[in-house]
């Protein structure tokens, strides 16, 4: 499985963002999709993901703010990102688990969230 990631860029508090992950391969063993970030100086750490099921899962910190979805006809994950923060500036990085398949992760694209 490869993942390209989409988006990113620079963004002043408040505004929103979108990015997406296309996935390719094996897609079929993929079961969860998701994005994490980094931030300088912190730990990687879970932004959302949403299985292959539908249902979805979000960090504290940006639930009711961002939004994942996806479109299977793509093997695309999208993640709208609302009412940013500075906090939320980071390198976000897509990942994809399957049990069969294990962990694959895309290269990271950078949001800054800066006036």
């Amino acid at each position: 499985v490869q993942l390209q990631a989409f988006g990113g860029g620079f963004v002043q508090p408040g505004r929103s963002l979108r990015l997406s992950c296309a996935a390719s391969g094996d897609i079929f063993n993929i079961n969860v999709m998701g994005w994490y970030r980094q931030a300088p100086g912190k730990q990687r750490e879970l932004v959302a993901h949403i299985t292959s099921g539908g249902s979805t899962r979000y960090s504290d910190s940006v639930e009711g703010r961002f939004t994942i979805s996806r479109d299977a006809a793509k093997n695309t994950v999208y993640l709208q990102m609302n009412s940013l923060q500075f906090e939320d500036t980071a390198v976000y990085f897509c990942n994809a688990f399957g049990y069969d398949l294990g962990e694959v992760w895309g290269r990271g694209t950078l949001v800054t969230v800066s006036s």
